[in-house]
């Protein structure tokens, strides 16, 4: 498995990432198959798992951290990601009226904290914002997450869902580098190669991680008008290379130049020992642009 370095030279991930946002959504949530979930992971290099506070209501962290109790052979070998500033309404915060952003110094520290306590790990390896706030305090904000790196807490700060201005604000307030920004990205989903986001990582240098890499399930939505005339190619390919069409839509991703990072969910086993399928897919720069092409109905200008 390829690993990717970052600019702040004390991180490497692995090219493909395990998304864990949705293990509380499996019918078999027990220690021993979340254990074999990231087990069938690493087996296949893929050592990054990316979760957020809030995931599965706020559960998906403590599952994580309660099936690797003890497992401290796993943990060695494995990168935590998480993100905090989205405030949930409902359990097990019912006295919040609206669902909110907070990028305060005091929830930032408070939420890296509860993940750490829940994931069971003394470092996180990279602490993201989950959303851009429009109430940041942006000196406050980078004054936070620099003194969670300075304190050893976390190893790197990156993140999500934000446009290039809101990179720009954030870091203008900050000592340490910015170090990802993880988008929402697919072969259906491109607004990120022409709106500045990726252009924005290419020029900093700093790898892109796309969630919903596989467009959420809408690949294969037989109602999809896109998914329709995507999904023929995607199976062409896939047969002339012996893959599935999901390995062909993740390689589209990591043909581009920009480093691009893909997270993958699926809580099905034998679909996971096949996830790095798309390291050994081939995606030519006319084929890109064909399956481009595709997706959105018409040629590039």
């Amino acid at each position: 498995m390829q690993m990717i370095s970052f600019k702040n030279d004390a991180l490497e991930m692995s090219r493909l990432i395990y998304g864990v946002w949705r293990l509380a959504d499996d019918a078999d949530t027990s220690p021993a198959h979340i254990v074999r979930k990231v087990e069938t992971c690493l087996d296949q290099g893929i050592t990054t798992f990316d979760h957020a506070d809030i995931y599965g209501g706020y559960v998906c962290e403590k599952l994580f951290g309660d099936a690797l109790n003890g497992r401290d052979d796993l943990k060695k070998k494995m990168q935590i990601i998480t993100k905090c500033d989205i405030m949930l309404t409902g359990k097990p915060y019912p006295e919040r009226r609206v669902k909110y952003y907070d990028t305060s110094a005091a929830h930032i520290n408070a939420s890296v904290e509860n993940s750490l306590k829940r994931i069971g790990v003394d470092v996180i390896d990279m602490v993201l914002i989950h959303r851009p706030d429009p109430m940041m305090d942006h000196h406050e904000t980078g004054a936070a997450l620099d003194a969670l790196v300075d304190a050893g807490r976390v190893r790197g700060i990156g993140v999500s869902n934000f446009m290039p201005w809101d990179i720009d604000l954030l870091q203008s307030a900050m000592k340490h580098p910015i170090l990802t920004n993880q988008i929402e990205i697919n072969i259906l989903e491109h607004a990120p190669f022409t709106n500045g986001q990726i252009a924005k990582a290419q020029q900093a240098a700093m790898p892109i991680m796309a969630w919903s890499s596989l467009a959420g399930g809408r690949l294969f939505d037989a109602s999809d008008e896109a998914a329709k005339r995507v999904l023929p190619r995607l199976k062409e390919i896939a047969a002339e290379q012996n893959v599935a069409a999901d390995a062909v839509a993740v390689a589209w991703l990591l043909a581009h130049p920009a480093q691009i990072m893909p997270v993958m969910g699926t809580n099905n086993i034998d679909r996971i020992a096949k996830i790095s399928d798309a390291m050994n897919v081939k995606i030519d720069r006319e084929t890109w642009f064909e399956l481009w092409t595709l997706a959105e109905g018409h040629e590039v200008p």
